[in-house]
């Protein structure tokens, strides 16, 4: 429980009435505050409004440009920095890094279909390079910007006292087109985000046009008009109709967008692909460095050179190989790099409600989403026509009142003349001709060249201009319907002026070939090399054990050599087996890479064996349909609690996930310390801490059709444990171990006989007790000469 209490003794000593200790629930308080917090980042800084699309820093930056420092678009730039200096002082007190941010991107080409700010200098570039310094930089409103301004002078929306109550700020502008639509938008809220992907300016004013046409349409008729998304850096969107339909009736989805490409013949029967767009929001760099990343890896057979060209337009070349397909090349691209990503759609943002003061967030769709700013606009130009016919009107007004007074200058002027002051004047003035207070001070205030003869010909000119306009804005609000012809024909002006051709394609069905991984690895021979601190490389050749790099303390555990389009296992001191193939271990002469970064392991987990599944060396074909009993080739475990099991191979032939498959089941505190591959005339040897040996028949270890724990292999003695295992084939296998006086002893079909599983085996020594395992070097394996044809 939480309790208020006042500086009870600060107050006492300063004579003030103190107030009473109050209890608080600890979690009410907290639940209180952070529904606060969590209200202030949705309506005040993460959501654009569903009316102008703007979050309120980019509003209180274009109202700033125009109305405070007249940065229209064909008046001289201005320094970045006393931009965000005034927006901060004024109106928005956040830091200057995020107003210049959010500067920054209203100016950058890139991330805005319709740009609303003009900048001169460096404002970044697609690469993903930062702006330059505020200080650096120049800007002004871009001339469509004005068009979400322009009618704030006449009273069309309403405004609030900014931070410190010295001004007032607009709580919304009184946008002429869909901004939100048009420009998109990016957010993340408390408990909510929302992603509003750009769309062409011509195509959702023609939806607008055709709503206040048939205030009934259905969605089918407004996506006869929206062809769908239209981005900065143009690319090429994969969807049909449906796909679209769903995304903008529910409101959220997601659809596919890629770069777009074409071939260039480079000469000598060679291509390049030349890239000519890239998904939007995707750093050019990025692409770059990723298709490198493939060169470098030989992971795509056909590919040899990447270089970026790019100037103001994107030109990135791919050289390809003489015979490469560009068709396969691509279609691993897309799969491997951000060449091709998924556009994510959230098209929530603020809504207005009964409380002017306070929009409230909802998820739209597209037709909800343009109905509400129709109606706002209709509000705009209602109060818009408002205003107008207000002060036309008080003109009509004063206009009538002069017109009144050229029937009897001489006795207006003598009555002037003849009064003490302008107060007594225009009391005089009201007396004689009935005229009111702002027609009495017009006319005092009246120049003398106005009382010539023509100027009451100007005067009658401009009444009856008066009045005919004012008519014609009466008969505007009277009905809807003429206002709603007005907002149509002032939008489509709007078109005519700024709308632009489509950018971003749409492609319903992308005829490519179906990407299949074995097609894009190089087939070549290579060695995996993995050691005992868990690091794992790939070489194409290893010709020395001895030579191969290895950290300090560390050495090699296993060699496998193989295409690298065939598989690789890993086995797990936690009886997990990782499968990978062989070309996506990373290739180097060095350490090679930490097996944990190419799998999920545990804490503690270590690989203690390493299969490789060429078919040249071990031959695992893929399980037989139907069948539910282990097939060879099998495996063997041992475990240094003294369990043992076979399994079969043929389970972990495929690539496993990052968390791998499991094979074996272990106690806790024991774990695997031995796999092998096995026959069945194999036996199997281990050797015991306490000096125990045993060698019984493989075929005495049960085969497990899944994960287990198996059966005994040697019944241990209480604090005594395996400390190695072998599987030896013939008689010449061995297996070393070493005791505390280093010592050697060998375990070996031609020492101990074989005996049953499950027995305390044979006495290797009477004192002392074993420490190590003699690990041998790993025998290269050789690659077989290929077959003359």
């Amino acid at each position: 429980m939480a309790r208020k209490k006042s500086n009870r003794s600060g107050g006492e000593q300063m004579g003030l009435p103190m107030a009473p200790f109050e209890d608080a629930s600890l979690s009410e308080e907290t639940r209180k505050r952070y529904l606060n917090y969590a209200l202030s980042v949705i309506t005040s800084r993460a959501l654009p409004d569903v009316r102008d699309g703007l979050k309120p820093v980019q509003r209180r930056i274009l109202y700033t440009m125009l109305i405070e420092l007249r940065l229209r678009h064909d008046v001289k730039y201005r320094k970045s920095a006393a931009i965000v200096g005034d927006v901060m002082g004024k109106f928005h007190p956040h830091g200057d890094t995020a107003i210049y941010d959010a500067l920054a991107r209203m100016a950058q080409s890139f991330s805005l279909r319709m740009p609303l700010v003009d900048g001169r200098g460096n404002f970044g570039s697609p690469d993903g390079d930062s702006p330059a310094a505020m200080r650096y930089t120049e800007a002004r409103l871009h001339k469509v910007a004005e068009e979400l301004l322009r009618e704030i002078p006449k009273q069309t929306v309403q405004f609030r006292p900014n931070y410190d109550g010295t001004r007032f700020e607009p709580i919304v502008l009184p946008a002429r087109f869909p901004n939100l639509l048009v420009n998109g938008s990016q957010g993340i809220a408390v408990g909510m985000a929302t992603s509003i992907p750009p769309h062409n300016l011509g195509e959702v004013i023609g939806a607008c046009t055709a709503m206040i046409d048939n205030p009934k349409i259905e969605l089918d008729e407004v996506l006869d008009h929206v062809q769908g998304p239209d981005f900065p850096t143009a690319g090429q969107l994969i969807c049909n109709a449906d796909d679209l339909r769903r995304v903008y009736t529910q409101g959220q989805g997601s659809l596919r967008l890629r770069g777009e490409w074409e071939i260039e013949p480079r000469g000598r029967g060679a291509d390049n692909i030349v890239v000519t767009s890239i998904p939007y929001a995707v750093e050019r760099r990025a692409v770059v460095e990723k298709v490198a990343e493939v060169i470098m890896a030989r992971k795509l057979d056909g590919l040899y050179d990447v270089r970026d060209e790019s100037s103001d337009e994107t030109r990135v070349v791919l050289e390809l190989k003489r015979g490469a397909d560009p068709q396969l090349v691509m279609a691993y691209l897309f799969k491997h790099t951000p060449l091709s990503t998924n556009i994510q759609f959230n098209l929530t943002c603020l809504v207005p409600t009964a409380n002017p003061d306070v929009a409230a967030p909802q998820r739209l769709g597209l037709l909800q989403m343009l109905r509400q700013f129709l109606d706002f606009r209709m509000e705009v130009v209602t109060r818009r026509i408002e205003f107008d016919l207000a002060k036309l009107r008080e003109r009509i007004h004063i206009l009538e009142g002069l017109r009144s007074i050229f029937d009897a200058l001489d006795e207006t002027i003598k009555i002037i003349r003849a009064s003490e002051g302008k107060r007594d004047a225009a009391e005089r003035l009201m007396a004689r001709f009935k005229l009111d207070e702002l027609q009495v001070d017009a006319i005092l205030e009246l120049k003398l060249y106005r009382l010539a003869k023509l100027e009451i010909l100007v005067i009658e000119e401009e009444l009856g201009k008066k009045e005919k306009e004012a008519a014609r804005l009466e008969r505007l609000l009277k009905g809807q319907a003429p206002r709603w012809k007005l907002i149509r024909r002032e939008l489509l002006e709007l078109r005519d002026e700024f709308a632009t051709e489509r950018m971003t394609s749409i492609a319903g069905e992308v005829d490519e070939p179906e990407f299949e991984a074995d097609a894009f690895i190089v087939d070549e021979d290579a060695m995996a090399v993995i050691t005992q601190q868990g690091w794992v490389k790939r070489q194409q050749r290893v010709r020395d054990v001895s030579t191969t790099r290895v950290r300090d303390g560390d050495r090699v555990l296993d060699v496998v050599a193989g295409s690298t389009r065939s598989s690789v296992a890993l086995f797990s001191s936690l009886g997990s087996c990782y499968v990978t193939r062989l070309v996506d271990i990373p290739a180097t002469t060095g350490y090679g890479a930490p097996v944990q970064s190419l799998f999920k392991m545990k804490d503690g987990e270590r690989i203690v064996a390493m299969m490789g599944f060429d078919p040249r060396f071990l031959d695992v074909a893929p399980p037989t349909e139907g069948s539910s009993e282990p097939e060879p080739p099998l495996a063997v475990a041992v475990t240094r609690g003294g369990m043992a099991l076979r399994f079969s191979l043929r389970g972990h032939r495929e690539p496993s996930t990052r968390n791998g498959r499991k094979f074996c089941r272990t106690k806790k505190g024991d774990e695997v310390i031995c796999v092998s591959p096995v026959e069945a005339d194999d036996k199997l040897a281990c050797a015991t801490v306490q000096g125990r040996a045993l060698i019984c028949s493989a075929d005495d270890v049960s085969t497990l059709a899944g994960p287990g724990q198996g059966v005994k292999l040697i019944r241990l003695s209480p604090g005594d444990q395996v400390i190695g295992a072998a599987v030896l084939s013939d008689h010449d296998d061995v297996l070393l171990v070493k005791n505390q006086n280093d010592t050697e002893y060998r375990v070996s079909l031609r020492k101990y006989g074989v005996v049953t599983r499950g027995g305390k085996g044979h006495v290797m020594f009477k004192r002392g007790h074993l420490e190590r395992v003699v690990v041998q070097e790993p025998t290269l394996p050789g690659f077989p000469a290929p077959e003359v044809k």
